[in-house]
């Protein structure tokens, strides 16, 4: 991790007022309920260590994507149940993120008590960075905390601008841990290295390819992005998932990892169907010969085994984006297949992260959530970072 950021431990809050940038952006159901917790629970341990100091949390986040103001079924209140559950403390809530009664709320609280601000996004100048509005939000807290790692590759207002309105910025444990693991893969990875991609589009991660040629020492590509290379190569698809101005882009990828060494394995065979969907007709393709009338929607049984041993061998493993359409279990077997590999790999002393997305709800859904080293919580400022991107919510942090 950057060693100019301070983190959480840096600091004794006793007496201190925390202003706490969490990723509360969970996933409701049409009554309201979290159907997923584990954006909060990721960021209980840093609002635990604030109160043990002796100090106080007012708590700001987003969720969802609000179209113009306030809509119930975005609101923060739902989350209250939940945040008084994981923290045992009753957590108060502002109906509004700034404004009067807010600070009001934020000005009153002892230590040990918890704010929650209502959601940011009911304000248009939250997501334009608003320098006006990130200074009304800086009112809430004596030091600023930024555990929110899944949106640090926004220029937003409370998680780049706020921070320049206070002395004390610091980075919280979930924050500093995504850092820290995301460097053990960018900075000098134990080898072999091994990076799979999966997903449905290059497009979403061509500049993460790019980068990953000049640091893995294998590049696995599945998910429906392996139909455009099949084609590219000359192969029949049938209906599969094509970009085909990426063709060109696929055979270009392919040159590249020649002439870098890199061992770029595409699947040998894909479980195919007549429909999207889970009970259409089935059955398996050799690569590049799906017929017309069929889709690959998984990789095959022997693409499988042949990921799996490559991954049996790799002492560090950066897995991002499906195998196949993971979500039907028809189609599932694929992204299970490697998901059991990555743990079998963990098991025998490797660092396997997941990178956010779809992978990360992959590994929760078959339950290894635990078995893996790293589970990001961050989809895209992880992809963003891999990339070598600058995150503004990170940057701001530095002194």
């Amino acid at each position: 991790m950057n060693n100019r950021i301070k983190t959480v431990d840096n600091v004794d809050f006793s007496g201190k007022k925390a202003l706490v940038r969490v990723d509360f952006n969970v996933p409701l159901d049409d009554q309201h309920t979290i159907t997923d917790n584990t954006r909060i629970v990721s960021a209980v341990p840093t609002i635990k260590k604030i109160l043990n100091d002796g100090g106080s949390v007012v708590l700001m986040s987003h969720l969802g994507r609000p179209k113009s103001g306030p809509e119930d079924k975005f609101s923060l209140r739902h989350l209250i149940t939940e945040l008084n559950k994981e923290l045992e403390v009753s957590v108060k809530f502002a109906k509004d993120c700034i404004g009067t009664e807010a600070t009001q709320l934020s000005t009153s609280l002892n230590p040990g008590e918890v704010l929650l601000l209502e959601n940011l996004r009911f304000h248009k100048e939250e997501t334009k960075g608003d320098k006006d509005f990130a200074k009304k939000l800086a009112q809430h807290g004596d030091i600023y905390v930024n555990d929110a790692f899944g949106t640090a590759h926004r220029a937003h207002a409370s998680t780049a601008i706020v921070a320049e309105f206070f002395n004390d910025k610091v980075a919280g444990y979930l924050m500093q841990a995504e850092l820290e693991n995301a460097e053990k893969v960018l900075g000098s990875p134990e080898r072999p290295f091994t990076a799979i991609m999966g997903g449905a589009k290059i497009s979403d991660k061509i500049l993460l390819i790019d980068k990953l040629l000049d640091k893995v020492d294998n590049l696995i590509i599945g998910g429906g992005m392996s139909y455009t290379f099949a084609k590219a190569q000359g192969g029949t698809i049938g209906d599969s998932l094509l970009e085909e101005d990426k063709m060109p882009l696929a055979l270009e990828l392919l040159e590249k990892a020649k002439q870098k060494n890199v061992n770029l394995i595409l699947p040998d065979d894909a479980v195919t169907s007549t429909d999207f969907a889970n009970d259409a007709e089935q059955s398996t393709a050799k690569k590049g010969q799906i017929p017309d009338g069929w889709m690959g929607l998984d990789i095959g049984p022997e693409t499988r085994v042949k990921f799996a041993e490559i991954l049996k061998d790799s002492k560090t493993i950066l897995w991002n984006g499906p195998m196949g359409v993971f979500e039907m279990s028809s189609f599932e077997k694929g992204t299970k297949a490697v998901a059991e590999a990555v743990v079998a790999a963990t098991e025998n002393g490797s660092f396997t992260l997941i990178g956010g997305g779809d992978s990360a709800a992959a590994v929760n859904k078959f339950g290894f959530g635990e078995k893996v080293s790293f589970v990001s919580t961050g989809g895209g400022a992880l992809l963003e970072l891999m990339e070598g991107k600058v995150l503004p919510g990170v940057k701001a942090l530095e002194p």
